[in-house]
């Protein structure tokens, strides 16, 4: 009798066990560069606390967000406020931020001209199709003298809020994953840095024009209302704002992505 009680309580905390381990698995979103390349390097760091880190990448900014709402995914990172703010007002999501990560300072790139003085009139100019993107290429273009917004502040500002256009800049709207394979066709392209880091640009190097280390457009980790508190996610936050990532940000990508902690 003692040693069915014995096998039956074993049986029992084994149980227990499995389902605390299974717990514990995050399912997270994010795309290649830089998002899943830091989220791959806090793998085991995050596995010695008991928590299975499963990343699963993706090329576009919607899905993810989309998956994490029906809870097919526990969190994503890859996305700036304004555009989490645009998405769920949108769309009708709920989704929250968890933790800022870094900065992608967004930037304008060319094979045709070295310099935007070289910019000719009537040049074409690809930007992307998404609000908040829209908004911070054309506040940057605003910022570098070429265009003047009827709301400087505007962040989903978008081609019909451009009150000055001196150049008459034609404008080519495009998804943001699409903007680097236009970059033979257009005079200027303006590309999210983690597109332009695949692409094999280097924005500290590359860029015509680039935002500054002030640019209020952090990269964060972004869950549900209902699991951002909890205990796995708090532990990657925590990882993901650590000395080692902080370290392996500076030094893989050379100013090209920034810290934001």
């Amino acid at each position: 009798m003692k040693k069915a009680l014995l096998f039956s309580a074993l049986a029992t905390a084994l149980t227990v066990a499995g389902f605390a381990q299974a717990g514990e698995k995050l399912v997270v979103a994010a795309t290649p560069v830089p998002h899943a390349e830091i989220l791959e390097l806090i793998k085991p760091t995050l596995a010695k606390e008991g928590v299975d880190l499963e990343i699963k990448v993706f090329t576009d900014y919607v899905q993810p967000n989309v998956q994490v709402d029906q809870k097919r995914l526990d969190a994503n990172y890859f996305q700036t406020l304004p555009y989490l703010k645009s998405f769920n007002e949108g769309k009708g999501t709920h989704l929250e931020t968890v933790i800022g990560v870094h900065v992608e300072p967004f930037g304008g790139y060319s094979k045709k001209i070295k310099s935007l003085s070289e910019l000719k009139d009537g040049a074409t100019v690809a930007i992307p199709n998404e609000g908040s993107n829209s908004g911070r290429a054309l506040i940057l273009l605003q910022k570098a003298g070429l265009i003047t917004l009827k709301d400087p502040k505007n962040a989903l500002a978008t081609p019909k809020d451009i009150a000055e256009n001196p150049k008459n800049l034609k404008f080519k709207e495009l998804e943001s994953a699409m903007l680097a394979r236009v970059l033979d066709q257009v005079d200027l392209d303006m590309i999210n840095t983690n597109y332009a880091l695949e692409a094999g640009l280097n924005p500290a190097k590359d860029a015509l024009v680039i935002e500054g280390s002030d640019s209020p457009y952090v990269n964060f980790l972004v869950a549900r209302p209902d699991n951002k508190d909890s205990p796995a996610m708090q532990k990657l936050a925590k990882a993901l704002t650590s000395p080692q990532v902080k370290a392996f940000i500076e030094k893989k990508y050379s100013g090209a992505v920034l810290p934001a902690f």
